[in-house]
């Protein structure tokens, strides 16, 4: 099923002028016909970035009509005029500033000479900027005159630009330090001084392409001493080891530019490079302005870090290609490898490894360029047997498994480079004999299949050399490859490995022979290992095959799925598979399942030819071996098109499916079997969609001539009886006493069902679930509540949300007060799910609208209040009514267990109220009954809190027949205090004379563990309380109104203002 991808929107700034501008374009603006002024103005006018866009597009073409002597007109200088302000107000990163360059890139030349004015006259005032903070923006409008823009680059002035770069990289120093401490600050300025570097090179390559000759080369001249500047500047940014790496990086990429820049004669700029490199720089043989500018990188040892960025700087900013450099360069090249492989083992740091790695890969690149046209003698300094070779190989395997991912990524580059790189050194020689090559292969090979960098090494060797030779070192290469894949972590390595291998080998096959006989012996060495691991494997080794290495293989080979159905369908009757084992049948269903995943097979065709029958999918459908089962069902769901049409026979399939398999005991096998039902309906929803479309746009005559094939409308028939019989078969499996695993799949597809085919308006439907529901099936749902697994109820919840319309419409008025009454009987059970029960179900009828009309005008009085604001909706109003009901009951009932806790437990635990207030609370925004929550939350606490806060809470059951044990109970209580009247705990005594009232017949006073007999109403009814009823009933109260308070704290607003607000919780309250 092919995604698609949400476009982002582009989010332009539009520019605003200000009044003295607005008026200069009024004042030249006419209203008869749109001229330059009028349009600029329109543009001006407009809110939106993306409008002025197309607003500045038209610019051009009206300049190119206007006449030759247009360049004269007041009006033109004044409309460039602003467009060279609008420009340099722009920030870097709006669209608007490129746009408005690329259209005055398209200038006629008789208007360059105002335009450059404008501009010039834009350049000088931003140039004179005295605020550090402002210095970014003015840097950046340097570098966009400088990013192919021609009107830009005649605007600037190198002299002018130089000397506000030397003064920003002054000014933005000193602020760091007065800011010491502050990061954020800091941090800002160390961008700004990047942002400076970074214009500083790119203004001194473009001082070389524009001034021509080497006056400026005069130590005397205001240029030179200017340079000298920025290098002494850059020089000292690389040495500081407080700034930004960043910083450093680049300006040790500064620093070799200018020095390539100033340096005569340029053959010797390599030696000179080398020695600073090698710190064996002999003063005599430097320029003095050179000491006196990068005085420290000649006389200081500098730390290995600034070595690193000299050596990035050089091989970035050096030209490598065609031997420009001569055997200065080579030498160069050659000591760079030296000082960065030396650097290895010293910089362990993770910004400077990944820095040293990333280095290392342009070294790479560098020593290619240069052995297109290097000497013999670096050919030779650079053969596969050389020791920098030698050493880089040693760096590779060090570094291959290294923790972070960019390492081990340039690592990779670095050895595909360094192939290449010995490619170079034997043009002419025979690649698939070299010893060199053949070393390595012999090397990786016989290092253990756990080592990860092996993989990737392996890969590139086989691009080299191929497959071919690899396997005839060891044919049972697939095979040792395919083994490891039973650890996850290994597997996208081997698959990427086997996919290099055989489709190399493919590629190999097929210029070797002409014919396709080579086909069997592929198929050998890559398809049937395949085949014989999916038979006998175990499950994760399987799995990550199936997932990783099949379809990769089918990719390259789509042909081979008829050899893979081939030999598994010849011994699927000899192994049909175990609870262990997928068996032939197993592999099967996995191949056909992935291959029609990734669009490489058609069902319907694959079927009606007789490739695979239906009772060999349906033996799938019901394997003993539960993968096998989901690869089945994904065979007949899963599609690489959304839209493909679902056949009778995969509907038949999946309804004999659904007979067997919806009682699985995994939780996985129930998630997978509900997510691919879900990709089928899908399909079923999208594809019944175009056969309407199909339908509409269908004449007579076609309607006529395909009256032999399946007709649109006989299809969405067939569709709605199928879903029509899914949806009986899952109401059917939802009787009561249902296990969890049926019913929780069975609500989980109900749910899918429903929310896949809902109705949006305008739009037909194939199917829709509320027409197949009736009142017994609303009942049927309404059972699930009953269910002591709260996601059966959550999913029940869900479903009856969705047909609420229709199942309260198949409700009758007795009908909902029994179940409200049920509900409000459950929320009182002793029973700690039945509660959880009533919450569901009251949430769900607080959606009724003649709830408080049928169920709570009966029991609720003074409700008027309630129905009189019209603002509300049905459903605040309704959960509104449900608490303050729940709140009088439990506040009877709090008043009831201050006189016997005992009765409480037995009878009327409290917790049961609280949990459905809770519950009620979610659907109902802020309120005025949370004051009486909180006191009634208070009251509820107080009662039970002497059990809870007690450490010997099973000890305080007054049930003992002795007095001993009567007195320890005394001494518990005096050590609690406990605050409240509860006759509980203040007659402690024996109940000696209570129980004789209701157990006189038992004469022979057997003991009475840990039971007491208590009255219960005026009927004086014995019933047993044990003290694990008590505890439950006393701790259960506390968590809900720990609950209940919470939610309350969630649902709190919050305020903005410093208005003083009553507060929920009183002081008297915050200090219990």
């Amino acid at each position: 099923m092919v995604l698609k991808k949400k476009k982002k929107e582009i989010q332009v700034d539009a520019f605003f002028l200000d009044h003295q501008q607005l008026e200069k374009l009024q004042r030249f603006s006419k209203a008869e016909e749109q001229n330059l002024a009028s349009l600029l103005l329109q543009c001006a006018q407009l809110n939106n970035g993306i409008q002025q866009i197309q607003c500045i597009k038209k610019i051009m073409p009206l300049v190119e009509k206007m006449g030759q002597n247009s360049a004269c007109d007041p009006m033109v200088k004044a409309c460039l005029d602003i467009l060279g302000e609008t420009y340099f107000s722009l920030g870097a990163k709006n669209p608007l500033k490129k746009v408005l360059a690329s259209s005055l890139n398209g200038l006629p030349e008789r208007f360059m000479t105002l335009a450059v004015q404008s501009f010039v006259c834009c350049l000088r005032e931003e140039l004179k900027t005295t605020d550090v903070y402002l210095y970014r923006k003015v840097l950046e409008n340097l570098a966009s005159c400088m990013e192919d823009f021609s009107l830009g680059t005649m605007t600037l002035n190198i002299l002018s630009s130089v000397l506000f770069l030397q003064k920003s990289f002054l000014d933005i120093q000193e602020e760091n330090r007065q800011n010491h401490g502050n990061h954020v600050v800091q941090t800002q300025l160390m961008h700004d001084l990047l942002t400076a570097i970074k214009v500083s090179m790119m203004l001194v390559q473009k001082l070389q392409e524009n001034i021509q000759g080497s006056l400026w080369k005069h130590h005397e001249s205001f240029v030179w001493q200017s340079m000298c500047s920025l290098l002494k500047s850059s020089t000292n940014f690389l040495m500081d080891a407080a700034l930004l790496q960043t910083v450093q990086t680049t300006s040790g990429l500064a620093v070799i530019l200018f020095t390539k820049t100033m340096y005569e004669p340029a053959e010797e700029l390599p030696s000179l490079v080398s020695d600073l490199l090698l710190g064996s720089i002999k003063h005599t043989d430097v320029p003095e302005w050179f000491l006196s500018n990068c005085g420290t990188l000649c006389t200081e040892e500098y730390p290995d870090s600034v070595l690193l960025f000299l050596c990035h700087g050089a091989l970035a900013m050096l030209e490598w290609k065609n031997g420009s450099m001569g055997e200065n360069g080579e030498k160069l090249l050659l000591d760079i490898a030296s000082v960065l492989l030396s650097l290895s083992s010293e910089l362990k740091e993770s910004s400077m490894a990944m820095s040293l790695s990333r280095i290392l890969a342009i070294w790479t690149n560098s020593a290619q360029a240069a052995l297109v046209s290097g000497s013999p003698n670096l050919k030779i300094k650079l053969n596969g047997n050389s020791d920098i070779i030698g050493k880089l190989l040693e760096y590779i395997y060090t570094h291959w498994e290294h923790p972070l991912d960019a390492v081990r990524h340039q690592t990779k580059l670095i050895f595909k480079n360094l192939l290449q790189i010995h490619r170079m050194t034997i043009t002419g020689s025979n690649e698939k004999s070299d010893p060199f090559f053949a070393r390595l292969i012999k090397h990786l090979l016989s290092l253990e299949w756990h080592v990860k960098g092996k993989y990737a090494s392996l890969g590139c060797l086989v691009e080299c050399v191929g497959t071919e030779n690899i396997l005839q070192l060891d044919r049972t290469i697939p095979v040792q490859i395919l083994d490891v894949m039973n650890d996850q972590s290994l597997a996208p390595y081997a698959s990427d490995l086997l996919e290099t291998m055989f489709t190399n080998h493919k590629a190999h096959f097929t210029l070797s022979f002409q014919e396709s006989t080579w086909i069997d012996q592929w198929h050998d060495i890559w398809v049937s290992p395949l085949l014989v691991i999916l038979c006998e494997g175990n499950h994760d080794q399987t799995t990550y095959i199936i997932d990783y290495y099949l379809p990769k293989l089918l990719k390259c080979s789509p042909d081979s799925l008829s050899y893979m159905i081939r030999i598994l369908q010849a011994s699927v009757d000899a192994n049909l598979g175990s609870r262990g084992t997928r068996g032939a049948l197993g592999a099967l269903m996995a191949c056909l399942r992935t291959a029609r995943a990734h669009g490489h097979l058609e069902l319907s065709t694959m079927m009606s030819n007789g490739l695979v029958s239906t009772e060999c999918i349906k033996q799938g459908l019901v394997h003993q071996h539960n993968q096998v089962c989901i690869d089945a069902l994904g065979l007949l769901c899963e599609t690489h098109r959304s839209t493909e049409i679902v056949s009778m026979e995969e509907m038949q399939l999946i309804q004999f499916f659904m007979m067997y398999n919806l009682n699985s005991q995994s939780p996985s096998v129930r998630q997978q079997i509900g997510s691919l039902l879900r990709k089928l309906f899908c399909r079923i929803q999208e594809s019944s969609q175009v056969l309407y479309k199909l339908e509409q746009n269908k004449t007579k005559q076609e309607l006529l001539e395909n009256s032999t094939k399946r007709h649109p409308l006989g299809i969405l028939q067939q569709y709605k009886d199928f879903m029509s019989s899914v949806c009986d078969r899952l109401f059917e499996v939802l009787f009561p006493g249902s296990s969890h695993p049926t019913r929780f799949s069975a609500l989980t597809i109900l749910g899918s069902i429903a929310e896949m085919f809902s109705v949006p308006k305008g739009q037909a439907q194939v199917f829709q679930l509320d027409q197949e529901i009736d009142s017994t099936r609303v009942r049927t749902l309404i059972q699930c509540f009953a269910s002591t697994f709260e996601e059966v109820k959550v999913l029940a919840f869900g479903l009856l949300m969705k047909l609420r319309d229709v199942a309260f419409n198949l409700q009758d008025s007795e009908n909902l007060d029994l179940l409200f009454q049920a509900a409000m009987d459950l929320s009182t059970s002793t029973k700690p799910y039945d509660c959880v029960t009533a919450s569901y179900l009251l949430n769900f009828l607080v959606h009724h609208k003649g709830l408080q009309h049928i169920c709570l005008g009966k029991r609720l009085e003074h409700n008027s209040q309630v129905d009189e604001n019209t603002s509300v909706s049905t459903v605040e109003k309704n959960t509104l009514a449900v608490i303050k009901l729940l709140l009088v009951n439990v506040e009877e009932e709090i008043f009831q267990a201050k006189k016997s806790l005992l009765q409480a437990a037995a009878s009327f635990p409290m917790y049961g109220r609280v949990h459905c207030i809770t519950g009620a609370l979610q659907q109902l925004p802020f309120n005025t009954v949370e004051k009486l929550l909180i006191l009634m939350s208070y009251k509820l606490s107080a009662v039970v809190s002497p059990v809870v806060q007690s450490s010997s809470p099973e000890g305080l059951i007054p049930m003992d027949s002795d007095s001993e044990s009567a007195g320890r109970l005394q001494m518990i209580l005096h050590e609690i205090q406990p605050q409240d009247t509860n006759d509980y705990f203040i007659q402690a005594k024996i109940l000696k004379e209570h129980c004789k009232v209701e157990s006189a017949k038992l004469a022979d006073h057997r003991p009475m563990d840990n039971i007491c007999t208590e009255m219960r109403g005026k009927e004086r009814q014995t019933c047993d309380v044990t003290a694990q009823m008590v505890l439950v009933c006393c701790w259960r109260s506390m968590k809900e109104v720990s609950l209940l308070l919470g939610t309350l704290c969630k649902l709190l607003p919050s305020h903005a203002t410093s208005e003083p607000l009553d507060g929920l919780i009183t002081v008297e309250q915050v200090g219990k």
